[in-house]
């Protein structure tokens, strides 16, 4: 049963991670990255969609997101979603496309930035703490004194090569935000 509790564990500190990856790719870094709009809801055809499901997203250079709704009818709606996101732009329409020139990055913005990382990480690492917490009070219910010693060790290389990860993940991201 104890084996079980660990690789639950280790499940979850992949999908902390892997939505870690996510939001890290969603952020914003002086470099233009379809990852940055894809998410977005859009309102059209009587509800919400998400921008990959309504438009191409393709890079045009290092400062510009083009998006191509694949229905013109929808170009104004997309546009709407464009402009709510915090871009630090606009999108610019010539009635076909929605160009997005990402603006240069000030020192206040990448600190802002560099700061959201950590607090992305953290969270990261908090939902890993809160998964070894549950599989170690499963663990410690186990009736052999050695066999808990050994699943409870175990238990926490996994969460200390988990957080390792993050921590890795973080400080790259953070010397990406930081690259002028």
């Amino acid at each position: 049963m104890a084996e079980a509790d660990i690789t639950k564990m280790k499940i979850e500190a992949k999908k902390a991670i892997d939505y870690l990856h996510a939001e890290f790719s969603k952020l914003q870094t002086g470099r233009a990255n379809a990852a940055l709009v894809t998410h977005l809801d859009v309102e059209a055809y009587g509800g919400k969609q998400q921008l990959q499901s309504l438009a191409g997203v393709t890079i045009e250079d290092a400062r510009t997101i083009v998006v191509q709704p694949w229905d013109k009818g929808v170009l104004q709606d997309v546009e709407k979603a464009l402009q709510k996101a915090d871009l630090g732009t606009s999108p610019v329409n010539d009635g076909h496309v929605l160009r997005i020139n990402l603006p240069p990055m000030t020192e206040d913005r990448r600190k802002t930035l560099v700061k959201r990382v950590k607090e992305l990480a953290e969270e990261a690492k908090i939902a890993i703490r809160h998964s070894r917490h549950e599989a170690q009070e499963n663990i410690r219910e186990e009736p052999d004194e050695d066999d808990r010693e050994r699943q409870l060790k175990l238990l926490q290389k996994e969460a200390d090569d988990a957080n390792a990860e993050i921590d890795a993940a973080g400080k790259a991201k953070e010397e990406e935000v930081m690259t002028v």
